[in-house]
């Protein structure tokens, strides 16, 4: 007997994968642009804690979110393995700051659950599902609702920045990370 599948049940989701905390994340691959090691870092005055500051990629202003204050996970000594993965969101390029990022994986689409209600009353809105791979799950993240500024919520309380830099411009050092 011939079995038929729906070309749905045949689809793959092609997506990068990458580390934060002692999570497996990912995003679809057509969201990224390029991943890179972490430069130096200028601090921007009053950003939300989860905004790390702004990076020059090749003469192009980037924004840089560190995901674990994103996520609310414990800050861990910089490392040689943090990445950067550059994202498009309302056509500018935006960076994520990582743990480390691993490869390109591909999720058939019946392995993916959406995700649980928890998640989304949590503030994570932006996980989009969760893929089932070689026995273990990776949150699917949709970038578009990452970025959105105003609705990024962190553990810490509405309205809470940084505190604004002194005369001199902040820069974190690409060796202390």
């Amino acid at each position: 007997m011939e079995r038929h599948t729906s070309p749905a049940q045949n689809r793959e989701l092609q997506i990068v994968g990458f580390r934060v905390g002692n999570e497996t994340y990912g995003v679809p691959i057509t969201a990224l642009h390029e991943i890179v090691r972490v430069p130096d870092i200028t601090a921007v005055p009053d950003a939300p804690e989860y905004m790390e500051g702004v990076i020059n990629l090749r003469g192009k202003i980037v924004s840089v979110i560190d995901l674990r204050k994103r996520f609310g996970i414990k800050e861990a000594a910089a490392s040689r393995r943090n990445r950067i993965l550059v994202v498009e969101h309302n056509g500018r390029l935006n960076g994520l700051i990582v743990d480390s990022a691993s490869e390109v994986l591909k999720i058939a689409a019946a392995d993916i659950e959406p995700p649980p209600a928890v998640l989304q009353e949590g503030g994570l809105n932006c996980v989009t599902g969760l893929g089932k791979y070689r026995g273990r799950l990776i949150m699917l993240l949709d970038t578009s609702k990452l970025l959105e500024f105003g609705s990024l919520r962190t553990p810490k309380a509405a309205g809470e920045t940084k505190p604004a830099a002194s005369s001199k411009t902040e820069v974190r050092g690409a060796a202390a990370r």
